[in-house]
Order: C-alpha cells, then structure tokens, then sequence
C-alpha cells in the first residue's frame, strides 16, 4: 500500500478516533486564523505531510499525544516557527532523534496519551514554558485551542493558516456521561467543547495545545466526529503526574552524555 493511500485510510478512520491508534487523529471547525506569531507551535509531519501539532517546550524537545509517534522515525520531520504550512518562509525543519512516551499509555483508554519527541538540533525559535505545577482547571473555565486540522470535516486535509477555537471545560462527571465511560475521563485528563454545533476539533489537531489564561494546561488527545457539542475534545491534562514525567525525562536526557 503507497503512503498517499494509507494517509487517505488514516485520514477516515479518525470518526472512530478512540478505537484507531495507528493513525494520528483530530483541526479545527469553525475557528479562526491566527494572526500572532507562535514561535512554539510546531507541525509534526510524515513525508512532509502535517499529522499532528505540537508544542515546543524546550529548543529541542517537543510536548505532543502519544498517539503522534510516527515511523519508520526518518520519515517524521517538525515544522518551527511558522503560521502557514504553504507559505512558511523563515520557518525550520528538522528531523527526530527519538520519541519518548509513558509505559502506562493505552491507545484504547487514552490513558496517559502524552509523548515528547527530541528533535536531531536545537531550533531557533522561541519555546513556550509549561507550568512548573498543576494548575486548576475548573468547568467552566474559557480556554483556546490551536491547531492546522482540518476546517472541514467532510474534507481530510489540514488547513494551511493554523486556527484557534474558544472552548470551555466540561465537568469531568458530565464528560463521562457523554462518552458513556469510553474512555473514562480520570483525573489526568480534561474534556473541553464548544456549546454550538460544528465547533470543534478534527483531523490534524491532536497533539496540539489547550491554553487557559494563557498557560498551556494539556494536549488534544481526541474526540469523535468533528464539532459535536456531546462529544467535547478529550485533553490529556499537564497533571502533577505528568509534569512530574515530562521533567523526569528532560533531567535524564540532560544528565545523558549519549547526546
């Protein structure tokens, strides 16, 4: 099967999100462009294709969905520094040196669905912090999505200009009751939507992030179909177990004399 044809199977397979693990999933409808630049907003890319957002934390390391790892790993580059994904003059591409994600990430209950990807150089722009604890999230908070999915869900292709989407966090319980438990919404993840029909997240936006009042809270794990208000976005939440193995990881990559 050529690439072009398994992208197009991946790209329709994303209306039973919480059941496909081989593709990346979830952009956004009904959102719109972002106009300020957003140094820390990267592409993942398969044959330079856009798959999934990421957000870029340190000047080599990018925080995205466990369900993004791509192979074979010399395929997969990250787009920096860039609005468009066709007019990116002054944006970086760069290759990946490794992925890392926890042991306890299931595909199937989006537990722990939360990856760093160490890129093969330091980029030149500007990364974004991560909060250094847990921050509280309660419903009803307003927060923005950002991504380059797609702005049609009847159309699997992934916007060129990135786009934001204002939501609001769901109620974990109430979350729960929509998905009728599948997954289960746990305390590492958080569930945010928008109350009008076809606004929400699609293919292309996984892995991307959540801001509330502009700090980065989590990364777009999934959802099913595209702007459903009874079907929210599933985030997985910068939780304290989270922070904890996203800082963990970088200390022990730091202390590494491998690289």
């Amino acid at each position: 099967m050529d690439v072009h044809r398994y992208l197009v199977i991946c790209h329709f397979l994303v209306f039973v999100f919480f059941n496909v693990a081989a593709c990346s999933d979830v952009s956004i409808v009904g959102g719109k462009e972002v106009k300020k630049h957003q140094s820390w907003m990267v592409s993942i890319q398969k044959e330079q294709r856009h798959v999934c957002g990421g957000i870029l934390i340190q000047n080599q390391w990018v925080l995205t969905s466990a369900h993004c790892k791509e192979k074979p790993i010399e395929s997969v580059t990250v787009l920096t520094g860039t609005l468009s994904l066709e007019n990116n003059k002054g944006s970086q591409r760069v290759g990946i040196l490794s992925y890392e994600h926890p042991r306890t990430f299931n595909a199937k209950t989006k537990q722990d669905d939360i990856m760093l990807i160490k890129l093969n150089k330091k980029v030149k722009a500007k990364p974004k912090k991560i909060p250094k604890k847990e921050q509280d999230v309660p419903p009803g908070t307003n927060c923005v999505v950002t991504g380059w999915g797609t702005t049609d869900s009847k159309v699997m292709e992934p916007s060129n200009k990135l786009q934001m989407l204002d939501v609001t966090v769901i109620d974990r319980n109430l979350c729960n009751s929509y998905y009728n438990s599948d997954p289960v919404i746990t305390k590492d993840m958080l569930c945010a939507g928008n109350k009008l029909e076809k606004r929400g997240t699609c293919w292309g936006d996984s892995g991307g992030p959540l801001e509330c009042k502009k700090n980065i809270v989590g990364v777009v794990s999934g959802s099913r179909g595209c702007g459903n208000p009874k079907k929210p976005t599933v985030y997985t939440f910068l939780s304290k177990r989270h922070i904890f193995w996203i800082n963990s990881v970088l200390k022990k990559q730091l202390n590494s004399t491998t690289f």
